[in-house]
């Protein structure tokens, strides 16, 4: 028994590794992705064209992962991930390196597919766990952000000159390795087999009708929603502030660790006072983050705002993952975190098209008072919708 329970944690600790590496090159993005996109494209408004269209590579990826996972189970589907993130950190490279504004957005589609199958590791977490553990194995391999959030900043501020005058373009080379490393992890993982297919599927428009799919899905799709609305233009009012990419680097580094540190805690909080009381702790952190960004425009302030704007999101998101374990049965799992999925990084893709938009459009003030509304939904679905049943058969 205690071998046995030796190895799960020891799966989980190389998931954790594995997320780590795979979000470094998601936290790196973000620090410099607005940045590169508003120096190459001839249209302003168009900053965060490419981070959109990673999050709707993300949102797309989704199906054919489920599918994947599915029939061939996880170790297949996260190697199919990796090659997706180093494909798109060379074209990102490449992008730069012809200083084309269009072949740089190219890149964005296999790194989105490469970050949406990344995103089941933590799905995979709950399937190597105990039910007694599954709550922390989810939280501390998504903590494996912590990591990232401190290396991915690191390597995009030591790294942007390397091949001067092609800012980022040696950030983006280092950046293909991780995704290499990522999969030797995976061959030491034992993961789950593909589940067993049932006879008679369970249409997917039934589990999303459950209140525990609505609650959950919802939750989260408002949690990351939000997050990416503000973070993505984060670095474009910085600049426009008069602070330099060391600066919003620093302050997207203090986000991510405040996004996934949490994840050491966040189980055991979610196992002592229940994930729909955590989910609206952190709404109430997100409403906090707004008033400090609206407050003022100091480096302080972004630092503040941006580490409240974190934390909020693990809160919820953690949580939101948790509930969603009420919505299906072990045969419709992947069935219902792919439906997850899909609603969750289409509402991103869709807040980080807008987020350039709005902020050039409307400016910094309005873009934070636009996540308020989100957040009392977010708040509303998680308190009144609630399983008919603790979980279906």
């Amino acid at each position: 028994m205690q071998s046995a329970e030796r190895a799960m944690k020891r799966d989980v600790r190389l998931l954790f590794f594995c997320q780590a590496l795979m979000n470094a090159s998601v936290v790196g993005q973000v620090a410099m992705g607005a940045l590169v996109g508003y120096s190459l494209a001839s249209d302003k408004s168009l900053a965060t064209l490419p981070l959109a269209l990673q999050m709707v590579a993300t949102m797309a990826a989704s199906i054919p992962a489920g599918i994947i996972f599915a029939r061939l189970g996880r170790r297949v589907g996260f190697f199919v991930g990796a090659a997706g993130s180093f494909i798109g950190a060379l074209t990102f490279a490449l992008g730069i390196w012809m200083g084309d504004f269009w072949v740089y957005s190219a890149g964005a589609i296999p790194a989105g597919i490469g970050f949406g199958i990344a995103q089941h590791y933590r799905f995979a977490a709950a399937e190597v766990a105990s039910p007694a553990y599954r709550p922390r194995a989810i939280s501390l391999v998504m903590a494996g952000g912590v990591l990232a959030a401190i290396f991915g900043p690191e390597l995009v501020k030591h790294s942007k000159d390397m091949f001067a005058p092609f800012l980022f373009l040696g950030t983006y080379l280092l950046l293909a390795l991780l995704p290499i490393i990522c999969a030797v992890l995976l061959t030491m993982v034992r993961l789950p087999p593909a589940p067993p297919r049932p006879k008679v599927a369970t249409p997917v428009f039934e589990i999303i009708r459950r209140p525990a799919f609505l609650a959950a899905a919802g939750t989260a799709a408002m949690a990351y929603g939000t997050m990416n609305l503000l973070m993505t233009s984060t670095p474009l009012e910085m600049m426009a502030c008069g602070f330099g990419v060391g600066a919003s680097a620093t302050v997207i580094q203090a986000h991510a660790v405040a996004m996934f540190g949490p994840g050491f805690f966040t189980g055991r909080l979610i196992a002592r006072w229940g994930a729909r009381r955590i989910i609206a702790a952190g709404v109430g952190l997100n409403v906090l983050c707004t008033g400090v960004a609206i407050h003022g425009e100091t480096f302080g302030h972004f630092v503040v705002a941006l580490v409240l704007l974190g934390l909020g999101w693990n809160f919820m998101f953690v949580g939101a993952t948790t509930l969603l374990g009420e919505a299906h049965s072990t045969e419709e799992r992947v069935r219902a975190q792919t439906a997850n999925d899909f609603i969750v990084f289409g509402t991103v893709a869709c807040t980080a098209l807008a987020s350039g938009a709005v902020h050039a459009q409307a400016g910094w003030v309005v873009l934070n008072l636009l996540v308020l509304p989100a957040l009392v939904l977010a708040l509303g679905l998680t308190l009144w919708m609630r399983p008919a049943v603790a979980k279906p058969a």
